[in-house]
């Protein structure tokens, strides 16, 4: 009908039929009814009725009819479709169709109730225009919208009306999409009404509408800000060879700021319960889609990647290759037979092996507590002893495990607490030494210049002895979290807004205030830059962005101590800044347990509920957007509930892989490697920026004898190459395990 001129033929019939003295409405209403279906389905409909000057008949029909509520709500629904296309919408705008709309809209009545509710659809649909928006909220408007709003909320105690409700509601959030708007409803205490009024429509799943279009609204028009940091640039920088230094962009706010529409701050809430409707994640929007949520894939779990005891060598430490990579002076740090970080075992919670690893780990906790803490002072002091269970982390502390001397090459020494620590614990890991990594990470170069090793690294993982499935959403999370996250702005009193840890202050040592957790990042890998203890149990992490850089932040490791058990504490990562991530799909961040390690339990398990990840008030600034004004931060909020109290914890994004784990692993290579059956030689391609070095493999068969055929077969066997490109970033932890995978899996393959 559209296609032969269906559209026309009836808007034209309209105008004879309406121009008349006496219009005939038994002929005239089935024609509005009629051309409100059609319109529908017509894309040009908007500009067929600007040029016949339908709008001015079809308004002056509305006013004439504005007590025959029959005729009235025709015309209301082919205003509707009018106001669907934006030119023609802004003619009704132009023509007083506001202004005719508010005569319908009246304050709560029992009576003609579908009129109402079609002119509160009428006057969304207008708004969507800014100039309608920017006229409405000059002639006051938006006040009379909240003031309907409120007047239908309290008095439709029995839920009749939740059209013309959430009609009122739609019309505020798209009035608010411009600047001006939003100034007029802060000042009319529009947040302090819409979030009070929510609070009455949360129990009930019959006003879920209602609930997610108030949380819209409330998002869109909390006041925007930058960071709570001095600049976003990293805390560390790094001079380029050759580059000239510029000063930091600072992260103030941003002039002549204002949405342009309000498509990319509603759209990962529109369809925020998820089990409901999902909704496709961009294009390489995380690394970590198919590794993530496979606890299994660790290096111990592969039996071809775990050194066969018939191939560990009674050796101390490794004999590199002398004409490709120089002598290390931390090579003679540890002489630790391989045999003894062999996997002895299954850690599989036997009641037996857990009973005696609490005893030990009880003791050996009671010996670290011996040591200083080195990362709340350098000086020799000891702590007094503790007794016996005692786990206060002022003085266990991961970092009392190991320290790095004060030069960077001068070896890394090993007190013989930790010795003895690691003899009563022996080797439960499958391809990772402690002694190994101590001495990779004294020799690793570092902008930070780290001095302390993160316990999961220094000790080593496994993988849970049992599988862990995706995490089924809650339903209706996102918007409970930014209801809590409103109130902070309604209810001051409540926030305590106290910075527990700051990177870039004279300290990173937490505060020792009580009830509040203590958190610390610096190690490698870890990139937590301030934390804010917002509630009782609830805190604001802030993330370090790269190295010289103003952006990345998805990535996050931590350590977290000085906890309560079984308490829910709440974290929200404030300036993440992809637009979309699996953690809104099942993926949940990983935990390990300093108390669970000790007790034979050394795993990176998944943990959190109520997660959710969605925009937040946050400002960009352009540097940090790539250009682009106008972008926000989003949070990724997660609870965790700790298992002990007074625990050592470390959340990440996922397992983390160090630089210096990689190189630990390629010694442990080189050491489990069979000799007569392999050829194996590590290289340095090149250094990095920051003075490491850039390993380079070679791995094939040996000469099945010295005969001069197997040894002219050598150097064609030698020619084939595998090169792995991988990023370097400590989000990309997937391809930082392929080398493992692929190594091994090269080794094991010239071995069998």
């Amino acid at each position: 009908m559209v296609s032969k001129g269906g559209s026309e033929a009836l808007l034209q019939a309209l105008m004879n039929v309406a121009q008349t003295a006496q219009p005939d409405y038994s002929i005239l209403l089935p024609l509005l009814r009629l051309l409100a279906k059609v319109g529908q389905r017509d894309r040009k409909f908007g500009l067929k009725v600007q040029k016949l000057d339908a709008i001015d008949v079809t308004l002056s029909l509305a006013r004439k009819n504005l007590t025959h509520h029959l005729n009235l709500i025709h015309c209301l629904w082919v205003l509707r479709v009018y106001a669907s296309s934006v030119s023609a919408g802004t003619e009704l705008g132009i023509n007083g169709a506001m202004e005719l709309l508010f005569k319908v809209i009246t304050p709560y009545t029992k009576k003609h109730s579908r009129t109402v509710r079609a002119a509160t659809e009428v006057l969304a649909a207008l708004l969507k225009s800014k100039s309608n928006s920017r006229r409405a909220v000059n002639r006051g408007y938006l006040c009379e919208l909240l003031r309907l709003y409120q007047d239908w909320h309290r008095c439709d105690a029995s839920n009749r009306y939740i059209h013309i409700r959430r009609g009122l509601l739609l019309c505020l959030k798209h009035i608010t999409n411009i600047r001006s708007a939003r100034e007029t409803f802060l000042s009319a205490r529009g947040l302090e009404i819409l979030f009070t009024t929510a609070q009455d429509c949360l129990d009930s799943k019959l006003l879920d509408p209602i609930v997610t279009t108030v949380a819209q609204i409330l998002r869109k028009c909390y006041p925007k800000g930058p960071l709570p940091l001095a600049t976003v640039h990293s805390s560390y920088s790094f001079s380029l060879p050759g580059s000239v230094s510029s000063e930091s962009p600072r992260a103030g706010p941003e002039d002549g700021y204002e949405d342009d529409g309000e498509e990319e701050v509603e759209k990962d809430l529109d369809n925020e319960d998820l089990e409901h409707k999902e909704e496709e994640l961009e294009t390489g929007s995380e690394d970590e889609k198919d590794f993530e949520d496979m606890p299994g894939s660790l290096p111990g779990t592969h039996p071809r990647v775990i050194p066969n005891a018939a191939f560990m060598k009674q050796q101390h430490c490794r004999h590199r290759d002398q004409s490709a990579v120089g002598p290390e002076p931390e090579e003679t740090a540890f002489k630790t037979p391989v045999q003894s970080w062999a996997k002895k075992e299954k850690c599989t919670g036997a009641p037996a092996l857990e009973k005696q690893a609490m005893g030990e780990s009880i003791r050996d906790a009671d010996a670290l507590c011996e040591r200083e803490d080195p990362c709340r002072s350098h000086a020799p002091t000891l702590p007094p002893p503790l007794k016996e269970a005692s786990w206060d982390t002022q003085t266990f502390h991961t970092h009392c495990v190991s320290r790095l001397g004060p030069s960077r090459m001068g070896g890394v020494g090993a007190s013989n607490i930790v010795t003895k620590l690691l003899e009563r614990h022996q080797g439960d890991i499958p391809f990772h030494s402690p002694h190994f990594y101590m001495a990779r990470a004294g020799s690793t170069k570092s902008i930070p210049d780290y001095r302390v090793l993160a316990f999961p690294d220094f000790w080593g993982h496994q993988p849970p002895p049992y599988c862990q499935s995706l995490l089924e959403r809650k339903y209706g999370v996102q918007r409970a979290k930014i209801f809590e996250d409103v109130s902070r702005l309604i209810q001051p009193s409540e926030v305590i807004d106290r910075v527990v840890f700051d990177l870039d202050g004279r300290s990173p040592s937490s505060t020792d205030a009580p009830d509040c957790l203590r958190f610390y990042s610096k190690f490698e890998s870890g990139n937590l830059r301030k934390a804010t203890q917002v509630r009782k149990f609830e805190y604001d992490l802030i993330l370090n962005s790269d190295v010289n850089s103003v952006q990345h932040h998805q990535w996050f490791y931590f350590e977290v101590s000085a906890m309560k058990p079984a308490v829910p504490y709440r974290f929200n990562i404030i300036n993440c800044e992809k637009v979309n991530s699996q953690f809104n799909y099942g993926m949940q961040p990983v935990m390990y347990s300093v108390k669970e390690a000790l007790q034979g339990k050394p795993h990176w398990i998944r943990v959190g509920s109520d997660i959710c990840y969605y925009k937040n008030h946050y400002r960009r600034s352009a540097a940090t957007a790539g250009g682009a004004r106008g972008k926000s931060y989003y949070t990724l909020t997660f609870t965790v509930m700790f298992p002990h109290g007074e625990d050592v914890c470390y959340l990440a994004y996922h397992y983390p892989y160090t630089y210096s784990a990689l190189m630990s692993h390629l010694d442990i290579l080189e050491e489990t490697r069979n000799p007569k059956k392999v050829y194996y030689r590590q290289q340095t391609l090149c250094q990095t920026l920051g003075g490491n070095p850039c390993p380079l493999l070679t791995i094939t068969a040996m000469p099945e004898s010295k005969s001069s055929d197997d040894l002219e077969q050598f150097p064609q066997s030698s020619n084939h190459y595998n090169v792995m490109g991988l990023n370097s970033a400590p989000i990309e932890v997937n391809g930082r395990f392929a080398i493992v995978f692929n190594t091994n899996g090269m080794e094991a393959d010239v071995n069998h």
